[in-house]
């Protein structure tokens, strides 16, 4: 069921998106929506392709999600963090047939368009005085505003595909179907507290997961939600005032932001419509949890979840003081503990997190059948996630069998790092770790052997880096070492490296 348009029928005045002064009605946006969809089959595009949208939190980037699932393509949000060749490799990757971005990010496919030889539609978000000869201006694709007419041949739903970065060097495409079943979608409506008359605040960047699957489940809900094209903490205090906003998803780092307000900004905002500040990522501090208690109220929903999995456990706010470190019970799925053997751990025992496949776990790993079949046990997969469940039935994440590292929200790999540090001449062999740091949860460390008679330092080898990774997987620091521990087999033990810095710590991810 098409429910933008179910929607458009019945609240075709009311606001569908709002982002600054603009404000799109649901009647209009679904008429912008059909337009966009024809105006892509027109070019050539077909269902079941890829499209990739490589652009800021906007109006348009709703619109595009909107007409790529009408046109049940596969939707390729990319992380504009990235270096160029970062980008080239998933927009290959991906098959990507159609690629949409905006004036800013220009530089980037003017580096990169030849090597990305199956693009062949480039559009770019504008009028023709902003675009180059080799895209269409995105305003000048307008069709017809009737309802999108698919050839007989294609699929029943669109796909959504988002890449995780590699631990192998490679991101991998997690591709997945985007309709939940109605008992799942209605456990994590009731989960989270959300209704269908709610104002929902897009906080974080809609190439993540998470902010995407909210902000779709708002849509889906008939929600009027507002966009945030960049997050700052005061703005999102005083559009939820503003707007009367009642549900958002956010980082741990961007509560943490909010909360280093102060109380007395926190105060000046009458934050009394938020009901439901749900937060995922990366483990919420307890402290996090109390201040919010404190300042804004009993809003504080937490889950367990990754790209491949969905969402797997909720955490409501009455529960988050009373199992601190809790991640939840849960919601929708079903979920099995392992041992190595592949056999149920008892309760209170550690074993490998796995889910049983349902409508929102991914299909596959985007060309990758070995990464794929790694994932799965018979009809279960996992991301790697060790954890433990109380008598209760609440979990509790306590190791990863991945070396993963969560930075503010964002999934950072190792071997990504590793592989971009190797390259250095002076650099001998390199371990990339996370290490604690109180702002964003972990940050990135890197442990570095260097060639005999170098002289290569701590700043020269991260602006190194920084001109070979996207920022965000750069090394904060970095030690130097004669030798690295290794097993009789040679192989590096990583963990006593990293040990030392995690000392005194409560979680040990190892």
């Amino acid at each position: 069921m098409d429910m933008l348009a179910v929607h458009a029928q019945s609240k075709g005045d009311f606001p569908a998106l709002i982002c600054g002064d603009s404000v799109l009605t649901w009647a209009d946006y679904i008429a912008r929506r059909n337009s966009l969809a024809n105006a892509l089959l027109e070019e050539g595009l077909k269902p079941g392709e890829t499209l990739v949208q490589y652009l800021h939190n906007s109006i348009e980037s709703a619109l595009v999600m909107a007409a790529s699932g009408e046109l049940k393509t596969t939707n390729t949000p990319v992380n504009h963090r990235l270096m160029p060749k970062e980008v080239a490799y998933i927009v290959s990757n991906s098959d990507a047939a159609c690629v949409v971005t905006e004036p800013e990010f220009l530089p980037v496919f003017e580096e990169i368009r030849g090597d990305c030889p199956n693009v062949r539609i480039w559009i770019v978000i504008g009028d023709a005085a902003s675009c180059p000869e080799w895209a269409l201006p995105f305003d000048d694709l307008t069709g017809s505003t009737d309802p999108v007419s698919l050839p007989e041949d294609a699929p029943e739903e669109g796909l959504a595909m988002i890449y995780t970065s590699g631990t192998t060097g490679k991101p991998k495409g997690a591709r997945r179907g985007g309709i939940a079943s109605p008992a799942q979608a209605m456990a994590w409506i009731q989960g989270f507290g959300l209704t269908s008359d709610d104002v929902h605040l897009a906080a974080g960047p809609l190439y993540h997961s998470a902010p995407m699957a909210f902000f779709s489940l708002a849509q889906v809900l008939g929600n009027t939600s507002v966009i945030m094209p960049k997050f700052r903490e005061e703005e999102a205090l005083s559009l939820i005032e503003r707007h009367k906003v009642n549900s958002t998803f956010m980082a741990p780092t961007l509560v943490k932001r909010i909360l280093q307000l102060g109380p007395d900004v926190i105060a000046r905002h009458d934050l009394s419509s938020l009901k439901s500040l749900i937060v995922a990522g990366a483990p919420c501090p307890q402290k996090v949890k109390e201040d919010v208690m404190s300042l804004i109220g009993p809003v504080l929903y937490e889950f367990y979840g990754s790209t491949e999995l969905g969402i797997n456990t909720i955490l409501k706010p009455e529960d988050s003081i009373r199992k601190p470190g809790s991640c939840g019970q849960a919601s929708g799925v079903e979920i099995k503990l392992l041992d190595e053997d592949g056999k149920e751990v008892p309760t209170g025992e550690p074993g490998e997190l796995f889910v049983k496949r349902n409508p929102m776990t991914f299909n596959e790993y985007y060309k990758n059948e070995s990464a794929t079949a790694d994932a799965a046990r018979d009809d279960w997969v996992t991301v790697g996630d060790v954890a433990y469940v109380d008598a209760d039935g609440f979990y509790f994440i306590c190791d990863r069998k991945i070396d993963m590292i969560i930075s503010g929200g964002v999934n950072i790999y190792p071997a990504e790092i590793e592989d971009a540090l190797h390259r250095h001449p002076e650099v001998k062999d390199v371990a990339v770790f996370g290490i604690p740091d109180e702002e964003w949860g972990e940050s990135v460390h890197a442990a570095v052997q260097l060639i005999e008679g170098s002289i290569l330092d701590e700043d020269s080898l991260i602006a190194w880096a920084r001109e070979q990774i996207a920022g965000y997987k750069v090394p904060r620091s970095v030690s130097f070492h004669a030798e690295f521990p290794r097993d009789v087999a040679g192989k590096l033990i990583k963990r006593q490296l990293r040990a030392p810095f995690w000392e005194g710590h409560e979680s040990q991810i190892v």
